[in-house]
């Protein structure tokens, strides 16, 4: 099916659905419905207490409360939730329940429902995001092509009727970084209104000549055409330029040694620029008996350009595992964009057949994503142990391009006569689907949930290294899910699921060859309170994953190869609690065990055995916050707190044992409100300066952590 045809197929499929209403029920009530927002795609109508799933929700205004500006430091209040290779911090990548996605791209996280992980945006701002959903376990039957582990979802700041209000921060901290934020929302008329938040951001780093900048622009749109009719607009706008670094080295599997603070890039190589451009648009219809129909649609474009020097991770090129002085790398100039549209109908209400009410949601969607990719490289000859170090300078034309890591001399880069393509390649992956859901209240205590997705993948990639060669290969996958909520009181719920997955994997070997979908089942119980006034939610659940064709680095080229099947069991715990006296607690815990259901041997020879441990996947997280108000009467209102995140040593490099060790985290916040629209802060996260390193690809690849920062702001609201 071409993608046209796909998306043809979608819009009917998604009009043709609107029927269905007529075979529901009439309501007992005015059927009239007054539109002030708009319903949250793949959910329905089901309250989020009543899914038969983990689900933690991250309120935005506990993330501005803590200073929180970007997407990977949020997830860190998630339980269950582990970084991953962030791409030289240049995008956001991280693991749920111990299963990453696509190495080869960021984490597949959606915003308002539609997929914002795809291609190259940079790491995700916080300025836009009101609330955070991570939805865990086997949900994948709705959502599609995702992770067993479960789906961030995030929720944005939109356009509302509800008046017209703004708000307005000024922050400055460690390293000279600087940022401005604002937020905007104008009631034009009754049935209009249009908001603009953003950000802007300068700010050196902890890591030495490193120096960052970003723009980032939301505005959007909410229009009520009728009491029944609703349409919103949204648009994103990222301008950042970061330079590309892949961090410190251990020297011999031995962290530490290296200053964490020296950049073994070169700054001459200059930043990388990020270029996001896209759209969303949703057109609302509510069709009465709580039936409503959605056609939703989104367009996001992204570039991302730049040199870097990269560490060597061919041990037959290196040179620091000899000598223990000097690293060999790399130098390459990325030259990636990527085009994503998709389009999706959805119909969802309720049924009544006898005593049984039906939360129907009924969908298709259509979706096509374009990647093109030109790396042009250099890269260092393979080096005899004691064989002279050649280094690079004009007219220098074969060297090591090696630096010396507790002494750097920057600026001797490689001039090679002809830079050698590593990668020249156009990919076209066209998908479309069809979902159904149907979440059954048997009586007032019982819930059944069934449902299921049919998949279908077209992938088209083009070899221009290769004379073009072209690969072209169609999947489908049908995935089905099931799930049952029982509240034992008011309260208290247990709560069980099961469901299948599909993925496909992007981009192809180091033979040209393209890799097969991931497959994936998931197992999961848990029990869930929920006190009266939702003051208190706490849930207790456990879980049981295997996935199939999971991808991992092939350090020889550079590229990715299938490893095989993975397993990943564990128990998670979250609390959120708002108590009297103005006191806040959110904790978290999690204990995952994730590893390696096959036997196999990678490029470099190294043999991977069942049991062998995932990287970067830690077995325990546990973290916890607690704030406290005081009120001042007319003096205003103080806000104390302080948090803990602790994080258990985890593989730093596949079939190896090199190891990232634990670490715990402190932060101390204190906030001062003269008025209720002013307020005053400053917090300081790792308030002990602990040398710690959230994640690495490789031991030549390892995040370094940022040490003790401390940052003042003021917000202002009108």
């Amino acid at each position: 099916m071409n993608r046209k045809s796909a998306y043809r197929a979608a819009l009917i499929a998604g009009v043709a659905l609107s029927i269905i209403p007529a075979m529901a029920h009439a309501a007992d009530t005015d059927d009239t419905i007054v539109v002030t927002g708009q319903r949250q795609q793949y959910r329905g109508d089901i309250p989020v207490k009543e899914l038969p799933q983990s689900v933690q929700i991250l309120d935005g205004k506990v993330l501005e409360q803590l200073n929180i500006t970007r997407l990977d430091a949020a997830l860190d209040l998630a339980s269950g939730v582990a970084k991953q290779n962030n791409f030289g911090g240049l995008w956001d990548s991280f693991a749920i329940r111990g299963f990453a996605g696509d190495e080869n791209f960021p984490s597949g996280f959606l915003v308002n429902g539609f997929n914002g992980g795809r291609g190259y945006g940079g790491p995700r701002d916080a300025s836009n995001i009101d609330h955070i959903e991570v939805l865990k376990g086997p949900n994948a039957a709705v959502f599609g092509r995702g992770e067993p582990g479960g789906t961030v979802n995030i929720i944005t700041k939109k356009a509302t009727l509800r008046d017209s209000f703004g708000s307005f921060t000024v922050s400055g901290g460690s390293f000279n970084t600087y940022r401005v934020e604002g937020d905007y929302n104008l009631k034009v008329s009754d049935t209009l209104a249009v908001r603009v938040n953003g950000a802007t951001q300068d700010a050196d780093s902890f890591r030495k000549t490193i120096h960052s900048r970003k723009t980032v622009l939301s505005p959007s749109v909410f229009w009520k055409i009728t009491d029944k009719t609703s349409f919103t607009y949204e648009m994103e706008y990222v301008d950042q330029a970061v330079p590309f670094e892949r961090g410190t080295v251990a020297i011999n599997g031995v962290l530490g040694l290296v200053d964490r603070t020296t950049f073994l890039g070169e700054p001459g190589d200059g930043p990388i620029t990020v270029k996001v451009l896209g759209h969303q648009a949703q057109l609302q219809q509510d069709l009465g008996n709580d039936w409503v129909f959605i056609l939703g649609g989104g367009y996001r474009s992204t570039k991302f350009r730049g040199y870097a020097s990269d560490p060597e991770l061919n041990l037959g090129r290196q040179i620091l595992d000899n000598d223990g002085i000097n690293l060999a790398r790399q130098r390459r100039y990325r030259n990636y964009s990527t085009e994503n549209s998709s389009l999706r109908g959805e119909i969802s209400g309720k049924i009544h057949t006898g005593p049984i009410t039906h939360h129907i949601i009924l969908g298709a969607d259509a979706d096509r994503f374009m990647v093109d990719q030109t790396q042009l490289r250099f890269r260092p000859p393979s080096y005899t142990p004691g064989a002279p170090i050649v280094y690079c300078g004009p007219g220098v034309t074969s060297c090591n391009n090696a630096i010396n890591v507790f002494n750097p001399v920057y600026g001797q880069l490689p001039v090679p006569t002809t830079p050698v393509p590593g990668t020249n390649q156009r990919e076209v992956q066209t998908a479309w689907g069809v979902y159904f859901q149907d979440q059954m209240d048997i009586t007032d205590r019982l819930k059944i949930r069934f449902g299921g997705r049919y998949d279908h993948f077209k992938q088209d990639v083009t070899d221009r290294l290769r004379n073009n060669a072209r690969t072209l290969v169609t999947k489908t996958k049908f995935s089905p899910s099931a799930g049952a909520l029982f509240k034992v009181t008011e309260t208290l719920s247990i709560y069980g699921g099961y469901g299948s997955g599909f993925r496909p994997n992007t981009g192809v070997d180091a033979l040209g060859r393209t890799f097969a979908p991931e497959t994936s089942k998931s197992y999961e119980a848990g029990i869930r309170y929920v006190s009266p006034g939702n003051g208190i939610t706490a849930s207790l659940a456990a879980y049981k994953m295997t996935k199939d064709n999971v991808l991992t680095a092939d350090n020889t080229s550079g590229t990715s190869f299938v490893g095989g099947k993975a397993e990943s069991k564990g128990i998670e715990a979250d609390l959120t609690a708002n108590l009297p006296g103005d006191v806040h607690i959110i904790a978290a815990y999690a204990y995952t065990d994730a590893k390696w259901a096959t036997n196999f041997t990678d490029p470099n020879g190294v043999s991977i055995k069942v049991g062998d441990p995932l990287i970067n996947i830690p077995k325990h997280s546990a973290n916890v916050l607690v704030t406290k108000g005081f009120d001042l009467g007319s003096s205003g209102k103080v806000t104390v707190g302080g948090g803990v995140n602790y994080v258990s040593r985890r593989l730093g490099e596949t079939g190896t044992q090199f190891y990232l060790p634990s670490y715990t985290l402190t932060r101390a916040l204190i906030s001062y409100e003269p008025t209720k629209n002013v307020t005053i802060g400053v917090d300081v996260t790792n308030l002990f300066d602990v040398t710690w390193y959230p994640a690495s690809y490789a031991a030549y690849w390892v995040a370094p952590g940022t040490p003790r920062t401390i940052t003042g702001r003021v917000s202002f609201k009108f």
